[in-house]
């Protein structure tokens, strides 16, 4: 049975209550948006062709760099994409990974980006994407 967005929601918001309190807290302001596939528009702003090389996204101001003198955009937003993370959870089946953990794996990073950690950050202690 394939998970719906719903599923994959629920998932996300449950990483996020897992969180430590200091970053549970952190988190609060930030919304989680499922969509089956990235907007063409995140793509190339990223300057992926690809759609199933896009998983998540952070879409917002770092929390390291924000200021009270920033003009009000919106919320920022957590981007969890239903259809290339099947891809890739398919492709990691046979390492045992699951839905739960690949999704949880993509939550923490992309709010990772949220608390003001790069790619290059991330990848100092977490080798998943290796």
């Amino acid at each position: 049975m394939t998970p719906t967005i719903q599923q994959i929601a629920e998932l996300a918001h449950s990483t996020v209550a897992g969180f430590p309190e200091q970053f549970r807290t952190l988190a609060r302001e930030v919304v989680i948006q499922i969509a089956d596939w990235p907007d063409p528009d995140f793509l190339a702003d990223l300057g992926i062709d690809d759609p199933l090389d896009l998983t998540g996204m952070y879409d917002g101001i770092p929390m390291t760099e924000k200021s009270v003198m920033d003009p009000g955009f919106g919320p920022d937003v957590v981007w969890l994409f239903r259809e290339p993370i099947l891809a890739e959870l398919r492709e990691r089946e046979p390492e045992g990974i699951d839905l739960e953990t690949l999704v949880a794996h993509v939550t923490v990073h992309e709010f990772a980006h949220h608390f003001g950690w790069s790619d290059a950050d991330i990848a100092t202690i977490d080798r998943w994407w290796e």
